[in-house]
């Protein structure tokens, strides 16, 4: 079945303010790269809906979404509000579409699991929210979108299904929303010691989870390794009939809220390997503050879901459209020439260091037996 791309113009010219990390075009800029490199046709492309409130009450609380949708009519957030929800605190600002488009992100992965019902792959780089809970707001996530298309296969009868989080942070939110859910075993690699300082090696929720936290540094072998050692042994064992990948892009060796030294070709590799492991496959957006080497990152993992030769140089239309990303942190005023004229990181492979492989051979030890 020929993938889907799924984005939305809610994305273009929105940003959470000044100064925030997220003042940035991520999703559009991948958009934009795919059409220039023409790789999206519109056959292929859906327009993400905004979820509904019946839809989002699977998950979040009502009263929650009635605080959303106030701060973004009025721009202002009660002082009850913002200590009950975490709206306007904590990095997750009040800004012109601070319900709409975290609806739009959630309405984008629901529609990528009903157009998945059947098998199918689809890629929604909106999505991959994975620090929102019920009734509060969290890590610059409002909604949690990954748990609600999760939900939206597990009513649908499909299990069990792996979710994989690659993001730098711990998928948290969704970790804790199926903790005690066996038909959906979440597995989730981040930097360790990163907020929200959650996420040990040792901590496995109800059972169905793993969390692999590595050190700084990071690199493509290390990534590997742990993929090949650990990660894909354990879903190649579940057999899942879905899984959903949240490929954030703060691994990069580039972005600025991590320490890790990943290169794009890790997360491009893993999506080769997750291609054919289960006849259903969400790949999702989620962390990256640095508008270049997420768009990048994000176009190439539509090109990998597709089998698209990625060129060594982009075309001038392309090219075009990363020297016009505006990003106000020192390495934007004068990008690397590869940022520009490429989509390919060289790799950065490096030494697999003795608590890489410590980690792996923890990751697969069984459970201990309940008490």
């Amino acid at each position: 079945m020929t993938p889907v791309y799924i984005g939305s113009e809610i994305y273009r010219g929105s940003t959470y303010g000044p100064g925030h990390p997220l003042a940035i075009a991520r999703v559009s800029t991948c958009t934009d790269l795919c059409r220039a490199l023409g790789w999206l046709p519109d056959t292929v492309h859906r327009d993400a809906p905004m979820a509904t409130d019946a839809e989002l009450t699977r998950f979040h609380r009502p009263d929650y979404l009635a605080a959303l949708k106030r701060a973004e009519a009025t721009q202002a957030v009660s002082a009850e509000d913002r200590e009950r929800f975490r709206i306007g605190t904590d990095g997750n600002p009040i800004y012109r579409e601070v319900f709409r488009r975290p609806a739009t992100s959630a309405g984008g992965v629901l529609l990528a699991a009903r157009l998945t019902a059947d098998g199918g792959i689809v890629h929604c780089p909106g999505g991959g929210n994975h620090h929102a809970r019920p009734a509060r707001a969290a890590g610059f996530c409002y909604l949690n979108d990954p748990v609600l298309g999760l939900l939206a296969w597990r009513d649908g009868g499909i299990a069990p299904i792996v979710y994989l989080d690659i993001d730098a942070h711990h998928g948290d939110g969704v970790e804790e929303a199926f903790f005690d859910d066996d038909r959906v075993f979440t597995i989730s690699l981040h930097e360790a010691g990163r907020w929200p300082h959650t996420g040990a090696a040792t901590d496995r929720a109800g059972g169905a989870a793993r969390n692999l936290p590595v050190p700084a540094g990071f690199n493509d072998s290390e990534f590997r390794f742990l993929c090949q050692t650990a990660i894909l042994p354990l879903i190649t064992a579940i057999r899942p009939r879905a899984i959903m990948l949240q490929c954030g892009a703060d691994g990069l060796e580039e972005d600025p809220l991590a320490r890790l030294a990943l290169s794009n070709n890790a997360h491009w590799w893993l999506i080769e390997q997750l291609r054919d492991l289960a006849p259903r496959l969400i790949v999702l957006g989620g962390g990256g503050y640095n508008p270049y080497s997420v768009g990048r990152l994000w176009a190439g993992v539509w090109a990998t879901l597709n089998r698209f030769p990625i060129p060594a140089r982009l075309p001038a239309a392309a090219e075009a459209i990363l020297r016009g990303l505006s990003y106000r942190r020192a390495a934007g005023r004068n990008p690397p020439a590869h940022w520009l004229t490429t989509l390919r990181d060289a790799p950065r492979e490096g030494p697999i260091r003795p608590e890489i492989r410590a980690l792996a051979a923890l990751t697969l030890e069984p459970p201990a037996p309940a008490c």
